[in-house]
């Protein structure tokens, strides 16, 4: 016998009113007397004495009658528990992305979502490239944000922004001053590059040898932090992303000089192909795009995601590493 019929005996009961019993529930009242029937038709016992205005329980019914309210009320209990889950996790996110993205840069830009959104729960986390490509892949995260994006079977990618590669110096290095400074001049200086195997240290190393410029590494980092505090000693220059720098722009224990040939570092956004993302995923990534001036694809996100297939929470890096 389904909830539903249950859920009718124990009103009638509780009302001792076949008529109100069948009004509460939306049906007639021949039909919730049939649904006390059939549940005395398949026990094979009465569970109501109706010799007696109004009708009494008999014994058994009273224990049954008991049990049903107790089934009832654990299964409303039940629905709404998962109703609530269900409300939870649609308003859930978790996002992992490479360190130089900027901690200071996605908490700026998650307190904006979290005030559009009150109701989002936004987990933050900063990972290895590798590491976030593993969590997207391996269901551990809904997003990530990565540089130089790659797709694969399981994995799509939506872009979401470009940031200028620069060269970076200390602000008494001969290169300070200057409005601009082509890729050739580097020749022979020693240069802070990233740590070989990252995307971007390929990347910059293809500039390089396409310009056939040829650096001494004077040292390799695998972290962003680390490369602008050797530079800050005078220790060699660098190319890197013009928003990673602003700090030490602003402060001026940094200068940059854009490059004559541009350089760009491209972003994106990865998700698994296989799982379309909730409505405040969606949002989440519109809002990325439209906080940093996309001007890519125009299609709304949710066609993007069909063509590739109120708490902040960020757990600090314990160690800064560099992006692909």
């Amino acid at each position: 016998m389904n909830m539903k019929s249950l859920k009718i005996f124990c009103d009638v009961v509780r009302r001792r009113s076949f008529s109100r019993a069948a009004k509460d529930n939306s049906i007639s009242q021949s039909s919730a007397s049939q649904v006390v029937h059939q549940l005395e038709e398949k026990l094979g016992i009465q569970l109501l004495d109706r010799s007696k205005r109004p009708f009494v329980l008999t014994c058994e019914g009273d224990r049954y009658y008991e049990g049903c309210l107790q089934l009832v009320r654990q299964y409303a209990q039940l629905e709404e528990d998962v109703r609530t889950l269900h409300d939870e996790t649609a308003s859930r996110l978790t996002v992992a992305s490479i360190y130089s993205v900027g901690l200071a840069h996605m908490s700026a830009f998650m307190q904006r979502f979290t005030a559009e959104y009150p109701s989002a729960r936004v987990h933050l986390e900063y990972l290895h490239p590798e590491r976030v490509y593993e969590a997207v892949e391996n269901g551990e995260v809904d997003l990530g944000l990565v540089s130089y994006p790659e797709e694969s079977r399981t994995l799509a990618a939506i872009a979401w922004r470009r940031e200028p590669l620069v060269v970076v110096c200390h602000p008494k290095h001969p290169f300070a001053k200057r409005p601009s400074l082509d890729i050739n001049e580097l020749a022979d200086l020693p240069f802070i590059a990233f740590e070989t195997g990252l995307r971007i240290r390929s990347e910059i190393d293809r500039a390089l040898m396409v310009n056939k410029v040829d650096s001494p590494i004077a040292l390799e980092f695998d972290n962003i932090e680390n490369m602008k505090r050797a530079i800050e000693i005078d220790e060699g220059i660098s190319i890197l992303p013009e928003p990673t720098i602003a700090r030490e722009i602003a402060s001026a224990t940094l200068a940059k000089i854009p490059l004559t040939q541009p350089l760009e570092r491209p972003l994106g956004i990865i998700h698994r192909r296989d799982r379309q993302l909730c409505h405040i995923g969606q949002q989440f990534v519109q809002l990325l795009q439209a906080e940093n001036n996309f001007a890519g694809n125009k299609e709304p996100i949710t066609q993007q995601l069909s063509n590739k297939s109120q708490t902040q929470e960020i757990i600090a890096p314990g160690r800064e590493t560099a992006t692909r």
